[in-house]
């Protein structure tokens, strides 16, 4: 029988982020009161971070499978069969908690984080996106948390050697104490050649490999599950450090290892460190586990078995080797700089051991790490749905065109060149449609196929109906990907959330995940790797409920793509779909108006397959290449983006009768998308759409170099510009 220590106390276990009646569970499990090692094993494996214990039973009801999905949820990442012998694997993940208490490692170490889970799959990276979410401009900590997250991600992503090209970035007061960074890797592998997490056969050897262990990131999952406090900043020791070139060096050295036959299985040491990857590779392959931390490689004198086995210190990987193959792997990590070191084996006793200085330190049922935690079917209470706002209830305060330059210069809207102009995404040489537009392209190989990128979320419109806001997340996404001609193939989700225990929290997730299976289903669109981030709250206020939807889909060729920009004059403006002037929730209600109330845009999701169907094809066809999805700030600040871009004004048609000006040019009807077409063939796309039952009019024309709104009112394209441009170096600039 093996002896604690320490003497496990009640105050001890909730330190560790279990509930008394969760620490019973596992007591009953074992059958005798734990070691201080065993108390912080279950703890990473139980908690929120590791275990989904609050949102597994919901998450199963998402649509993973479809014809081209090869790795659908469960693995490291998720992969799908984009043609010509290869894949494309990719996930999204988040490192929130982290980044709030420690901006530039906990950005640049989320990074790092997502770029092992996508090649430890077997697969190059070839891009990386994000989605961050900043408090009130005026909160005393935003600008230092927005610079040092945004360095955090160049410092890291431009260092290891992967193109940035993709992203988001908004401003709310929700998440003042709790902001949101959420990281998102794509990479290239053969078809036939993934690499997967479950071990097989019985006394093969556990290798560790990589960067040494150290004291960082102790109790980091943990840490991620637990909803923040005055005392937040005390917990900067639980954020890990990244080191970029010791990760490129670890991509090349297992890369390598994977061509020569000698793995069997590999599992990123990330949340939980050694301790989730070495039971996740056993359970997996119905396998026990043996190791001994004394082969353990530390950076740090006098390591104990409990903060081995917790250490989240980064770029470090394990491996289940091919037995005979042990010095032919060695040398490659070797010649690449690296640690290894066989730690354990593979044995047929399904218990998890963890032996040091020759004692056993823990003695586990190995899948009952797993299988038995608890899963929780939280009460959640149903949205209570905010009314529909007529679009004449609601009074212009300003002109349309004071509006629209204060919406283009807005926190929200605004460009953020200051943001990604930090990112390098021209490395590797395969960006063909870079950050600004609605999806980033990259080339895959030496084309003419090529990725279409994206990441998208409205949470406004997700606190106000959760149900829609899921639908609009994913179809505004389907929708980006389309807008530069791309086939949407599949997505990753960052499901971030307050507290599960509360509610109304939990029916906000309830609710999204509705909504994204439903457009998922609808749109042929099927989830295939993600993660979900819960207790994002500070002294018990939560954030918006924020499903990030990352996309991915194919263009054939990248040659043959559109983009959000005005090319030439004398173009016809024509928008496709239908226009209600749509202010609820709108971006021109919360900033023109001061109000952030009303139910948001429904999503008819056969008029979003339809029209979008109906623009790829155009794109596809070489009809048309100058193209934007109407979303945030509708078809007024799409029509200026445009214009922004191009260098070339327009002037804009009446609105259709009845509907009041400024609600048919920042209405956010859902399901539009804005062309630029030659004149001469804007009545043969208008008549195939009408053939097709597909809304669509000439709202205008391009040209000059202002935009001329329908009531007569002009705004030059360069004062646009300018308001578009400023508002964001100018902040940081304090």
């Amino acid at each position: 029988m093996i002896r604690s220590s320490i003497e496990i106390t009640p105050e001890l276990v909730k330190e560790h982020g279990l509930k008394p009646d969760e620490y019973e569970r596992f007591v009953a499990l074992i059958g005798r009161e734990p070691t201080i090692t065993e108390l912080g094993i279950v703890s990473a494996m139980w908690n929120e971070h590791c275990s989904y214990k609050s949102s597994r039973l919901h998450l199963r009801t998402l649509p993973t499978k479809a014809p081209w999905v090869i790795q659908g949820p469960g693995e490291n990442a998720g992969v799908i069969d984009i043609g010509d012998g290869l894949a494309c694997v990719f996930k999204m993940e988040s490192h929130n908690h982290p980044s709030f208490i420690e901006p530039y490692q906990g950005a640049a170490t989320g990074v790092g984080g997502i770029l092992r889970d996508v090649f430890t799959m077997g697969a190059r990276p070839i891009a990386a996106l994000n989605a961050l979410r900043f408090g009130a401009p005026d909160h005393p900590r935003t600008r230092h948390l927005v610079s040092g997250v945004v360095a955090g991600i160049g410092g890291y992503g431009n260092s290891f050697g992967v193109p940035t090209v993709g992203g988001s970035v908004g401003f709310h007061p929700r998440y003042n104490g709790n902001i949101l960074v959420n990281a998102m890797a794509v990479g290239l592998a053969r078809s036939d050649e993934i690499f997967y997490a479950a071990a097989t056969g019985v006394g093969n050897p556990i290798v560790y490999l990589g960067s040494k262990t150290g004291r960082d990131g102790i109790h980091g999952a943990t840490m991620a599950s637990a909803e923040f406090d005055e005392s937040s900043q005390e917990k900067r020791p639980t954020v890990q450090v990244g080191d970029p070139f010791a990760e490129k060096l670890l991509l090349e050295a297992c890369l390598e290892l994977m061509a020569s036959g000698a793995v069997i299985a590999i599992q990123d040491m990330g949340a939980a460190g050694l301790t989730c990857s070495a039971v996740e590779m056993g359970a997996k392959g119905n396998l026990g586990v043996e190791l001994d931390l004394d082969r353990v490689p530390c950076r740090e004198e006098g390591m104990t078995a409990y903060e081995m086995m917790l250490s989240e210190s980064q770029e470090r990987m394990l491996m289940v080797l091919r037995p005979g193959m042990e010095a032919e792997a060695e040398a490659i990590f070797r010649k690449w700089g690296l640690d290894f070191a066989i730690i354990g084996r593979t044995t047929d006793t399904l218990r998890f051991v963890v032996k040091h200085h020759g004692e056993v330190m823990a003695d586990l049922p190995i899948k009952e790490l797993g299988d038995e935690a608890p899963v929780y079917d939280r009460p959640h209470l149903a949205n209570t749905y905010q009314p529909v706002i007529a679009p004449e209830s609601v009074p212009a305060p300003i002109s349309n065109a004071e509006a629209l330059l204060r919406l283009v210069g807005s926190p929200e809207q605004c460009s953020k060149r200051w943001v990604y102009e930090q990112y390098d995404h021209f490395i590797l040489g395969n960006t063909i449609a870079t950050p600004g537009g609605d999806a980033a392209i990259v080339r895959v190989e030496d084309g003419p196929k090529g990725l279409a990128l994206t990441t998208d979320v409205t949470p406004r419109y997700c606190e106000a109906d959760p149900v829609e806001g899921g639908k609009q997340a994913v179809a505004e996404a389907w929708r980006n990907i389309t807008a530069v001609g791309g086939r949407p193939l599949a997505i990753t989700d960052n499901l971030n959330f307050g507290s599960p225990e509360r509610p109304e929290v939990m029916g906000q997730f309830v609710g999204c995940i509705r909504g994204i299976g439903e457009a998922c289903r609808a749109l042929d669109f099927p989830v295939v790797s993600g993660n979900v981030s819960l207790y994002n709250e500070t002294n018990g206020e939560g954030i918006l409920p924020t499903p990030t939807i990352g996309g991915v889909g194919v263009v054939d060729d990248v040659t043959v793509r559109a983009s959000a920009s005005v090319k030439r004059e004398g173009d016809a403006l024509v928008l496709i779909g239908h226009t209600e002037g749509w202010l609820g929730q709108s971006i021109y209600l919360a900033e023109i108006c001061g109000r952030e109330e009303g139910a948001p845009p429904p999503v008819d999701l056969t008029a979003e397959r339809r029209n979008g169907d109906f623009v790829r094809q155009l794109i596809r066809s070489g009809q048309v290449d100058s193209v934007h999805d109407c979303s945030d700030g509708g078809l007024g600040l799409a029509v200026a983006e445009m214009a922004m871009a191009g260098g070339i004004g327009a002037s804009l048609a009446a609105a259709p009768e009845g509907l009041p000006l400024h609600a048919f040019l920042f209405g956010e009807d859902q399901g539009r998308y804005l062309l630029a077409v030659d004149a001469d063939q804007a009545p043969d796309i208008l008549y195939e759409a009408t053939a097709l039952g597909i809304p669509a009019a000439i709202i205008g024309m391009t040209g000059g170099d202002s935009l001329i709104l329908p009531d007569g009112e002009a705004i030059s394209v360069q004062d646009l510009k300018a308001a578009h441009e400023a508002w964001l170096p100018r902040f940081m600039a304090g």
